[in-house]
């Protein structure tokens, strides 16, 4: 695996680790990686701990390539989402450590893992494009709509709001906030526990919960950026 997506078995769970030495943005490369990474846990058929560098998760994707709009700017906007998809649909649970900040794609991420463990602090969460003049991309909005509370929906997306660790799991991007020393380890708690369920009827409920959700992601996702050509 690239140096950006650090993969380690242990014990039956994969961890993915990312860290681009900056921001941890969702670029081209770093999609690459992490589905790399997840190639290699699903061929294992392992639990995913999916964990940031220190101090954030990932601020979302790479606004030098989006500025651009061009087509690799679209292959990474689809490429994002076609992750976060994948994610909701993985046939094992996937467990994020929120190591720091998580905004916009980094945001939705969360949305799409099972469980989600903050660092908590003075660190910002939330979907921020309405904010820096980005009308909410479609798959975005199925994303959020799908785990968030219904009754902060307009807050979170159509009003931008960020919020810290402790008030982002009453909205529900994350499950619970430690100590940011501790984030790691209690994922990997949780990832132990998660490995336990009964894999078929684990694979076979999400479907059930998330297939609708899933093809209106794919709908979203082709509908705001076609394949060209």
């Amino acid at each position: 695996m690239t140096d950006i997506a650090q993969f380690e078995r242990t014990d039956g769970i994969s961890t993915i680790s990312l860290d681009d030495g900056k921001a941890n943005v969702i670029s081209p490369t770093m999609i690459s990686a992490i589905n790399r990474a997840l190639d290699q846990a699903e061929a294992d058929g392992t639990v995913v701990v999916l964990a940031g560098r220190r101090r954030i998760f990932s601020a979302g994707f790479d606004l030098e390539i989006l500025g651009r709009l061009d087509d690799e700017a679209a292959g990474m906007l689809r490429g994002g989402f076609e992750l976060a998809a994948r994610i909701l649909a993985f046939p094992a649970p996937v467990v994020i450590a929120c190591t720091g900040h998580a905004l916009a794609m980094g945001s939705f991420l969360l949305c799409a893992a099972d469980y989600r463990v903050g660092a908590d602090g003075d660190y910002k969460v939330g979907a921020n494009e309405v904010a820096i003049g980005l009308p909410m991309p479609l798959p975005a909005l199925t994303i959020l709509q799908h785990r968030l509370s219904p009754a902060l929906h307009t807050r979170s997306i159509a009003l931008a709001e960020i919020f810290t660790p402790a008030a982002a799991c009453s909205v529900g991007f994350l499950d619970h906030v430690v100590a940011p020393e501790r984030v790691l380890d209690e994922a990997r708690t949780v990832a132990e526990r998660l490995a336990t369920l009964d894999r078929k009827a684990y694979v076979a409920t999400k479907n059930r919960m998330r297939g609708t959700t899933i093809e209106e992601i794919r709908v979203g996702i082709d509908a705001d950026y076609p394949v060209r050509g």
